[in-house]
């Protein structure tokens, strides 16, 4: 055998040497991998801060629903429904909580947008709009609201709803201040406005938080004075339902799992949001957790339509009211905001079975 062909035949058994070498170690690595790489990575995006509400996602982290469904969620904090929504649709987040009506507008005034998320499950049957009002300025009743200064952050749903209030109890002649959200508490303290609106269980506490006690403030939630709307839903990108849809099933399941223990003992459930973050006031957001919860999730209309689910018509009418008070470029078309075809069982549903508190 001459020297060249000694050398080819060298060269051979290398690479096959080589070539052994590298699918053992493969084998080796993927045998020694944890578990977490077996998982479906998902981003998710609150609507707003670490507070009590925020615990309904992380017991279910904390506790491992989410992972004992083969899935890595990772939670961050947001800044309003309409970034969490915008979020999803570029895909930076794959799953979100948002105001369904946030959700509508975004259909209907980007009709072209690819990926437009979709809601999935319905959190928050009722929406915890309220217009919010210190007794001494003598606002009793919607009626009184007539002629008032009333402020809220030109994004805040409440204010955007509006219409929906003020035409369901005939209030006229009404005129906004717009401010961040961290003054809107502060200025009607100050009565630099007559009443503000805001989510009944942030604003508040955070009036309380200014030095109010709550049997001086006045309280008018939107369901009470014939505004249905809907509430917060998780929401998931177009793109990924249809790559990942047993992966938003399993989230879902992982969820309303961590919705009864939520349900069941709110106190414990603020360990999850303390962790989160290390400033809370617990006992602060234990009582915003069951604000939250009394006002839209354990309501008669939840009982009534099933916890995360909708009822057709009542969804249909919101469309149209959320079409004409936020004056979208299309009309909101229910069928392509909304799809309940990845909900858990109805006995897995049943969240009202977890106990009274």
């Amino acid at each position: 055998m001459s020297a060249d062909a000694v050398e080819a035949h060298l060269m051979n058994l290398m690479k096959t040497a080589c070539t052994t070498l590298t699918v053992a170690l493969a084998a080796t690595l993927l045998i020694a991998l944890p578990a977490r790489a077996q998982e479906t990575p998902i981003k998710f995006q609150l609507d707003w801060r670490f507070e009590g509400p925020a615990a309904m996602f992380l017991v279910p982290l904390a506790k491992g629903y989410f992972k004992a469904e083969k899935l890595g969620v990772s939670v961050d904090a947001g800044n309003g429904s309409g970034g969490a929504v915008t979020r999803v649709a570029t895909g930076a987040y794959d799953m979100g909580f948002a105001d369904l009506a946030a959700l509508m507008e975004f259909h209907a005034n980007n009709p072209g947008a690819a990926n437009k998320p979709v809601a999935v499950m319905m959190v928050y049957n009722n929406t915890p709009a309220a217009v919010l009002a210190l007794k001494k300025s003598g606002i009793r009743t919607p009626a009184d609201l007539n002629g008032k200064k009333l402020g809220a952050p030109v994004f805040d749903a409440g204010r955007k709803a509006w219409p929906i209030f003020a035409k369901a109890n005939n209030v006229t002649n009404v005129s906004w201040t717009a401010m961040d959200p961290p003054l809107r508490e502060t200025m009607l303290v100050r009565g630099e406005v007559d009443a503000i609106t805001g989510f009944s269980f942030t604003s508040l506490l955070n009036i309380a938080a200014r030095g109010v006690k709550a049997e001086d403030v006045v309280v008018l939630p939107y369901p009470s004075f014939g505004v249905k709307l809907y509430g917060n839903a998780i929401i998931v990108g177009e793109d990924f339902l249809k790559k990942n849809p047993e992966a938003v099933k399993a989230f879902l399941r992982a969820f309303t799992k961590g919705m009864r223990d939520v349900i069941a003992d709110p106190k414990s459930s603020i360990a999850t949001v303390k962790a989160r973050d290390g400033i809370i006031d617990v006992a602060l957001e234990e009582r915003r957790l069951k604000l939250a919860l009394d006002a839209t999730v354990l309501t008669p209309d939840a009982r009534t339509e099933g916890f995360g689910s909708v009822s057709g018509p009542r969804l249909s009418l919101m469309a149209s009211q959320v079409s004409d008070a936020f004056g979208t470029k299309e009309r909101v078309r229910p069928e392509a905001v909304w799809n309940g075809a990845y909900l858990p069982s109805a006995a897995e549903l049943n969240i009202f079975a977890a106990g009274k508190r």
